[in-house]
């Protein structure tokens, strides 16, 4: 187990109050500025002194310096320019960042990342959770493993099981295995969040669980079913596809799927089973 005992703690405050800056509430910003919390995400990450890591929205670089310190290079994408003089005053001592000013969601991670094999760790903005998650996952190339600090109930919803799934948990867990680290507390932030935070553990399968060739139909179809969640499959998949309810009725009734369940109810399994069934049909 790596030691960090050597970096030292990184007043948040004080170091906007150096720069004339405070948190952009619109940006999400909230600095994770306790030691032991930064070390755990660290930790999480299981880093490797050969590792390339991806940092999104590295802010004053309290993480940065955890990851700089276990890997061999890491590339820190920063949205904010107000950001970057900060950045690079606390990075000073770490010759191993790339500091990149950008929008991750714009950006193809194959132009910032050159290596095949790769770590993605962050505190990312609560916001853009869905979008960063989605963005990562879909890249060419993936990355071995993510690890995030995002909102407490969002890390719990995307672990959910089958019974209790929803359409985000269904888009993490058809790439990979999520899991919770650890708790992070709102008073361990500046400024604190309303809310609590988790560090979720995302290990990338080799291969998705549904074949990359149905990997569109997986979508539609989940997207359809998961529009009116409250509804029946028979009803949703009816509304989302634009067909017949007699037509959703007899695709579920095809699979074994009993056309009264809800869309949470599913697992990877009987999605893929659905998508399977479509594969070269009219509907989709």
């Amino acid at each position: 187990m790596k030691n960090y005992s050597s970096i030292p703690p990184l007043d948040a405050s004080a170091v906007l109050k150096r720069f004339h800056l405070r948190a952009e509430k619109s940006l999400g910003q909230n600095f994770l500025q306790d030691s032991s919390a930064l070390e755990r995400i660290a930790l999480a990450a299981e880093i490797k002194e050969n590792d390339c890591v991806l940092e999104i929205g590295p802010g004053l670089g309290s993480l940065t310096r955890y990851l700089a310190f276990s890997a061999k290079e890491v590339t820190a994408v920063e949205l904010d320019p107000d950001m970057l003089a900060p950045l690079r005053a606390v990075l000073t001592p770490y010759q191993n960042v790339r500091v990149v000013h950008g929008d991750i969601l714009k950006l193809s991670v194959s132009e910032i990342v050159k290596e095949q094999d790769y770590l993605v760790v962050a505190n990312i903005p609560y916001y853009i959770t869905s979008a960063v998650i989605r963005h990562l996952l879909e890249s060419d190339p993936k990355p071995r493993r993510v690890v995030l600090t995002i909102q407490k109930e969002v890390a719990e919803r995307i672990c959910s099981k089958a019974g209790d799934l929803s359409l985000l948990a269904l888009s993490v867990q058809v790439y990979g295995k999520p899991s919770i680290a650890a708790i992070i507390p709102a008073a361990s932030f500046h400024p604190a969040p309303k809310v609590d935070s988790a560090i979720l553990r995302i290990d990338i399968y080799n291969e998705p669980l549904v074949p990359r060739g149905l990997l569109k139909t997986f979508f539609k179809l989940t997207k359809a079913g998961f529009g009116q969640k409250r509804k029946t499959l028979r009803n949703s998949l009816s509304s989302g596809l634009h067909i017949k309810p007699q037509e959703a009725e007899a695709l579920l009734t095809s699979t074994g799927i009993d056309y009264m369940r809800r869309a949470e109810t599913l697992s990877i399994d009987e999605w893929k089973r659905l998508c399977e069934s479509q594969t070269g049909g009219s509907h989709i």
